[in-house]
């Protein structure tokens, strides 16, 4: 069965669906999942994947328009870049579920990039943002092929929460002007949100707009559980019709979106300055980051759900082709979106043919009703954004992080600040440098103990846990519990010779216990080769045990095998004991077989 193809009925019980690797001639289907599924589309299938298209189309056109306007662009191009991303990912992506379109996550992003360079002007903003998505898309495609999908993974959940609630705030914020019916003119957070409350002190409010506005959020809340009611469908038509039954762009100023431009999406190079190509490569790496940990996190959400997987570097190149050819037809970067995928699978979807007939109804609405959604209250938009923007912030789990590791909430926390306080862009490098510290800082100061032979518990044990725990005259054993790198080889050393120092005992032999040690650098190597010079010195014998064979082929490499030999290096901490109580006259009682 191909990886990006999952079957659409459950796998026997005991059994989950992996994927196998093409070769040969065939290979290279695997990069065009959607031919496959197109070779083997079942009949059965075509009528609920129409039905699902229809209904998807429903909440696509407003929640396109809406994204569009909260990233800093003129609303067609939130359509744009709603029917090229399907179209794309229903040849290139894995799941055959997902829906890919304009995303309340990246909103705030395209929109500090866009909205200080492009000074007010529509078309240089989507020239920005198109560009931003040939960046993104041109990064995850190569991620894809260079099989990095993984790399997503190392943003560690409380930092991945703290950037998400840190964007949710700066998409909330940055609508709210909209929701009350007025407009200001501020950058960044801490001034738009100043702006704001001047404005609502000053009497701006627009309470029309703002009764609109609140009540389309209200019946998107209301019906947010209803798989069978479309609630923000029903709450931007009601919206809409109420302000053309009562004229209340005219009678009231109600701020309206206006009719849309006639045509479809053309082929169109984004041309930029070469002095606003730096602040657009950082915006689309962060799109690129961002995009790819939200669509890899839903795709495999709903392959889980059918126990079938989902290729990561196949997503990574999926998404990646579905930015590249959108910011080719002017359109802007796009993510997996959490809120029209489940309308897709509660409508009845198996196929990408329902994001294909949701992309072709939005065209001919283009061609043919342009105007339908002129009365479109931009409160109503604003409402659409907010609700997305607040099913963002996650707090449940950062009160389950807070109870059980508090250091980590507040690594999320400074996350979020970075991005409420320094922008969008800074706190997501921020969060990525948060989390480099955060991974090297495991290995840089990691845990270490001085083991004992406790009575009635299998094996050797850290002595600080067991404090009845007999250690072996002249023994002393060692666990390291890190890699051995360059960052962490002097505590390495400092640590090991206060163990030794601290033995009640002069010590004649050191054993390290390296079965958690999974790497060596040639600075460690240097650091093993000095510390047995030292210990040399004082008449102490180094050695190993439980070595990974991996390990023992570096420090073969390097010439430290060589260097101790062979029988340094014991199978078992069991058998290290063993081969000391042998070398050594010890009074030593072992109640269990400790070799085993």
């Amino acid at each position: 069965m191909n990886p990006s193809t999952p079957s659409d009925t459950p796998p026997e019980p005991g059994r989950i669906v992996r994927p196998i690797v093409a070769n040969g001639r065939a290979s290279w289907l695997r990069w065009l999942p959607g031919l496959y599924t197109l070779r083997h589309y079942q009949s059965a299938w075509l009528i609920h994947d129409v039905v699902a298209g229809l209904v998807l189309t429903t909440v696509l056109v407003p929640v396109g328009i809406a994204y569009a306007v909260a990233s800093g662009l003129p609303s067609i191009y939130g359509l744009y870049a709603t029917i090229i991303p399907l179209l794309a990912y229903a040849l290139f992506g894995p799941s055959r579920l997902l829906v890919l379109g304009p995303d309340s996550s990246l909103a705030a992003l395209i929109l500090a990039v866009v909205l200080p360079l492009s000074a007010g002007d529509p078309q240089k903003a989507i020239a920005l943002a198109s560009m931003m998505a040939l960046i993104s898309g041109a990064i995850c495609i190569l991620a894809g092929v260079a099989r990095l999908g993984f790399v997503t993974e190392l943003l560690s959940k409380p930092i991945r929460y703290g950037y998400m609630n840190g964007i949710a705030l700066t998409v909330l914020i940055s609508q709210l002007p909209a929701l009350f019916g007025f407009t200001i003119d501020a950058d960044g957070l801490w001034h738009k949100m100043g702006g704001f409350i001047q404005a609502v002190l000053n009497g701006k409010i627009n309470w029309t707009a703002f009764a609109l506005g609140s009540a389309t959020l209200a019946a998107i809340f209301l019906l947010k559980r209803s798989k069978r009611l479309p609630g923000i469908l029903i709450a931007v038509v009601v919206a809409t019709v109420t302000v053309s039954m009562f004229d209340l762009a005219t009678r009231a100023g109600v701020a309206v979106l206006g009719a849309l431009p006639q045509g479809l999406p053309a082929f169109s190079f984004p041309l930029i300055r070469s002095d606003d190509m730096l602040a657009v490569l950082f915006g689309g790496f962060a799109v690129a980051l961002v995009s790819f940990a939200d669509t890899s996190v839903l795709s495999r959400t709903y392959a889980a759900r059918k126990g079938s997987f989902v290729d990561p570097n196949q997503e990574m190149v999926g998404l990646g082709m579905a930015n590249l050819l959108t910011g080719l037809f002017q359109g802007f970067p796009i993510s997996g979106s959490a809120s029209r995928t489940p309308v897709a699978e509660a409508a009845g979807a198996k196929t990408q043919l329902a994001g294909l007939v949701g992309a072709i109804v939005v065209a001919i609405l283009l061609m043919v009703a342009p105007g339908l959604l002129k009365n479109l209250p931009t409160s109503a938009l604003a409402a659409v954004v907010i609700a997305s923007a607040i099913g963002l912030i996650e707090v449940s789990e950062l009160r389950r992080i807070y109870r059980i590791q508090r250091w980590e909430f507040w690594l999320s926390i400074s996350c979020l600040l970075g991005v409420a306080i320094l922008g969008v862009i800074p706190g997501i490098g921020l969060a990525i440098v948060i989390a480099v510290i955060e991974f090297l800082w495991d290995g840089w100061r990691p845990h270490s103990a001085v083991l004992g032979r406790v009575d009635g518990v299998k094996g050797y044990h850290d002595i600080t846990r067991y404090p009845d725990a007999r250690i072996v005259p002249g023994l002393v054993l060692f666990r390291w519990d890190a890699p051995l790198f360059f960052a962490n080889a002097e505590l390495f050393q400092n640590r090991t010779l206060d163990a030794v120092a601290a033995s009640p005992l002069p010590v004649r032999w050191l054993v390290v216990g390296a079965e958690p040690v999974t790497s060596v650098d040639v600075t460690a190597a240097d650091m093993l080769a000095e510390l047995d010079d030292i210990l040399q010195a004082a008449g102490i014998s180094l050695y190993f045990a439980e070595m990974k064979d991996p390990v023992k082929d570096k420090l073969k490499r390097f010439g430290l095998f060589t260097r101790l030999g062979e029988e340094h290096f014991f199978p078992t901490i069991g058998a290290a004991v063993n081969g000391y109580t042998k070398a050594h006259t010890v009074e030593w009682t072992d109640w269990e077989d400790s070799s085993k």
